[in-house]
């Protein structure tokens, strides 16, 4: 498949996300949450075993880039210093979130997320096909629980159910934009730096939102539940690093 063909698919499936607020018009909000659980245990699995399997490698090893860990620790960093001081907080509840800033300034902050989100797809598809789609699917696999959350924050803001899922969608649509602007303009010697940018981001999002997120959980069944999803994104991280060795 030609490059940009599927950076602009991978960037349209990802806006797509947006939409999830649909399936709150269906089920109860018990039920939501309940699955809202298990994704983020499955992306925390996934997003912690693609950047340490998949990413970093992939920038030390085959790009060659002697920076790799530098670049990693500096995007670890820079995620910190967003939610810490700019309130770039990743919502996992669908009740009320107290550390999102309400309505504007989360489509604001969402908006310029998924940006970003489309300029790292754009150059990790600049760098290979495979890259691009696990880079895609892991950015995927965190974004179905946290628009899912962001549109719980809307709806405590005040928006009723079918405007906040139109602005989750808009915000989510972002990705589009940076996406095709990243595939352009993206010179040759910055991919493997904003790739391995990425890979600390994603370490970030697992350590410090995701996997705290499981440690709430006190039921014991609901536990093992979680741990199994966990494994299970982890496993199939690796499998699919099996499947491209082969």
């Amino acid at each position: 498949m030609n490059g940009l063909l599927a950076t602009i698919l991978a960037t349209v499936l990802d806006s797509l996300v947006g939409l999830v607020g649909i399936f709150s018009l269906y089920i109860s909000d018990k039920e939501l949450q309940e699955i809202v659980r298990w994704l983020v245990a499955f992306a925390a699995g996934a997003m912690l075993a693609g950047a340490l399997i998949h990413m970093l490698p992939k920038t030390f090893l085959d790009l060659h880039y002697p920076w790799t860990g530098e670049v990693a620790v500096l995007g670890f960093l820079t995620f910190f210093i967003l939610e810490r001081y700019l309130h770039w907080h990743h919502c996992h509840e669908t009740g009320p979130c107290e550390v999102h800033p309400i309505t504007t300034l989360t489509i604001i902050g969402d908006s310029l997320h998924n940006f970003i989100d489309g300029i790292v797809i754009a150059a990790t598809f600049l760098t290979d096909i495979a890259t691009g789609w696990i880079t895609t699917f892991l950015i995927i696999a965190h974004e179905v629980p946290q628009e899912l959350g962001n549109f719980s924050v809307l709806l405590f803001g005040g928006l009723k159910k079918e405007k906040a899922i139109l602005w989750t969608f808009f915000s989510q649509a972002t990705c589009v934009i940076g996406g095709i602007l990243g595939w352009f303009f993206t010179p040759e010697w910055l991919k493997a730096p904003i790739i391995a940018f990425a890979a600390g981001g994603f370490l970030y999002i697992a350590s410090s939102d995701l996997i705290p997120e499981l440690h709430k959980e006190k039921d014991r069944k609901k536990m093992r539940q979680a741990t199994i999803w966990f494994l299970f994104g982890i496993v199939l991280m690796w499998l699919i690093k099996l499947f491209l060795r082969g």
